[in-house]
């Protein structure tokens, strides 16, 4: 029998790890709420219309696919059959061929000889004619000695695709009609636009659930994890954005996390910027190769630049970005001069001093507010403020949360002029960094206080009322299930780190009393239950 295990880049986790997550995941509920967030959920999988085309090229790839119920290619015998007739009737052209000697072979005999020789569907006969009827595919008959030759010329594949539509393009919408979604933004996108006349705007939601991508799973990385979304929909006010700076910052600060860097920048500041140096064709290419300065270095970003078409010129006129420092203030005056001739480039960097200059006024507690010109995610649908949050200095992990602002995200459904902005926390990177900075309270994983030793049905009993006394008072206590050896039972509160056993026979039944044993010190006394409260809450 094989080893049970579990998928590449999913996890099991375990009691203690649970515990730790709800910690993270608690905090982050408590400050949605506090801002004004309100809860929903949605599917974990989707229509794969409503998912495919909303992330480019690259997002769709890493979606994950559900088969639908049932056999697809059990239906599809007859197509297999009618494949194998073709096959069988390019044999006969061939054979044909051969027979009459290529000066007297006539494709156009051969293809009348079909019409009355195949007995396939008449779309598929069609389609297979069509083919004969190509220039290249006759002379590809005049110089292939067998079918394999045929099929291998590109034969096969048109075939393939154009009469059976086996096309991984054709075929995936045939075989799967929903998928795991891939994020929760278009899910919620979707939910706006089937919901509108049911909710208030600006609608403010927040919604913690699982998302799957189908990616090479590593450090951080993983194929299901866990998103925690807040977005705001109906409002174009830049308070918004404060707001979010604000609820980062509210978090972090709980979590006792100090120094994340919250970074912004601005779509349109880099679209101005494009603009001005005469690459606005090229904004994708520009702000991808601008993006990975961090990881390839100056030398690196150029070349790449260079490779995708931007000329010597233009990379010449952002050399200032290379080296764009200073504080937030001069960055802002920076790209003034910098984006002086471009209307959307100056739109956003005035955006970008609002946002800025009110989240100085309001004041964050631990967190660091950045402005970085080469962030640039997210530009398939973000269409303002850009965020990206990064763990603290020494902390090798990549963003731990991220978001921005989106005008017409709700119009890929058909609601247009829906303006939307939102952040995501990135729960188990977040966990990872707390883990590495030893930032979880010993409190988070506290579990059972008090074990009753179990000597029989009589002392059970007697044991269950106190227990349930305890519960009420906020004590997390239990009865060992079993009346086992007392050595087993001891055995297993130390292993699960239980510091208290009580242990109920006659005697104590008689006199209403109960032996406390500290698993920790190893005193042992007989108490009352006021007693035993006492000193199993700290008291």
């Amino acid at each position: 029998m094989a080893k049970p295990g579990i998928p590449r880049g999913t996890r099991d986790f375990s009691p203690i790890e649970v515990a730790k997550r709800q910690y993270i995941t608690g905090a982050i509920k408590h400050h949605f709420e506090s801002f004004g967030f309100q809860p929903i959920e949605t599917p974990s999988f989707e229509n794969s219309d409503t998912l495919m085309g909303k992330y480019g090229e690259e997002g769709d790839r890493l979606i994950f696919k559900i088969l639908n119920s049932g056999d697809y290619f059990s239906s599809s015998l007859e197509l297999i059959n009618e494949f194998g007739k073709i096959v069988l009737d390019l044999q006969n052209i061939i054979d044909d061929r051969n027979n009459q000697g290529i000066e007297n072979f006539s494709i156009s005999g051969e293809i009348s000889e079909v019409e009355k020789r195949l007995f396939v569907s008449k779309s598929i006969k069609k389609t297979y004619i069509d083919l004969l009827n190509e220039p290249q595919l006759q002379a590809n008959f005049l110089e292939a000695q067998t079918v394999d030759e045929i099929l291998n010329f590109g034969f096969l594949d048109v075939l393939l695709s154009e009469v059976f539509e086996f096309d991984s393009k054709k075929l995936t919408p045939k075989i799967s009609e929903k998928a795991l979604r891939y994020d929760l933004t278009v899910p919620f996108a979707r939910y706006v636009v089937q919901h509108q006349n049911d909710i208030t705007f600006p609608f403010k939601r927040y919604q913690i659930q699982p998302v799957w991508r189908a990616d090479n799973p590593q450090k951080g990385r993983f194929r299901e994890f866990y998103q925690c979304d807040a977005d705001v929909v109906g409002s174009t006010s830049l308070w918004q954005e404060v707001e979010l700076v604000q609820l980062y910052d509210k978090v972090f600060s709980t979590l006792g996390l100090v120094g994340a860097t919250i970074k912004i920048n601005n779509r349109k500041v880099l679209s101005g910027i494009a603009e001005v140096i005469g690459a606005k064709d090229k904004l994708i290419d520009f702000t991808v190769a601008l993006d990975k300065l961090d990881k390839i270095g100056e030398d690196g970003v150029k070349r790449e630049m260079e490779a995708k078409g931007i000329t010597p010129e233009a990379i010449e006129k952002v050399q200032p970005l290379f080296n764009f420092t200073g504080s937030i203030a001069e960055k802002l005056d920076k790209l003034d001069d910098l984006l002086a001739t471009s209307e959307e480039g100056k739109k956003g960097v005035n955006e970008l001093r609002f946002i800025c200059e009110n989240v100085a006024e309001l004041g964050l507690a631990e967190s660091l507010l950045d402005l970085d010109v080469t962030l640039a995610r997210g530009l398939n649908y973000y269409t303002g403020a850009i965020f990206e949050v990064a763990a603290p200095a020494g902390v090798a992990m990549g963003s731990i949360g991220g978001g921005g602002r989106y005008d017409d995200l709700t119009g890929i459904f058909g609601l247009k002029n829906m303006s939307g902005v939102g952040i995501s926390f990135g729960l188990d990177r977040i966990y990872l960094v707390l883990e590495e900075l030893g930032l979880f309270p010993e409190t988070v994983t506290d579990g059972v206080k008090v074990l009753f030793i179990n000597f029989g049905d009589k002392e059970a009993l007697y044991a269950l009322k106190t227990i349930k006394k305890l519960r009420e008072a906020g004590i997390k206590a239990e009865l060992y299930p079993d009346a086992a050896k007392i050595g087993k039972q001891f055995q297993h509160a130390d292993k699960r780190a239980i510091p208290f056993a009580v242990l109920t026979g006659d005697e104590e039944i008689i006199n209403n009393k109960f032996t406390l044993k500290n698993l920790q010190s190893g005193n042992q006394e007989s108490v009352s239950y006021e007693a035993l409260l006492a000193q199993v809450t700290g008291l």
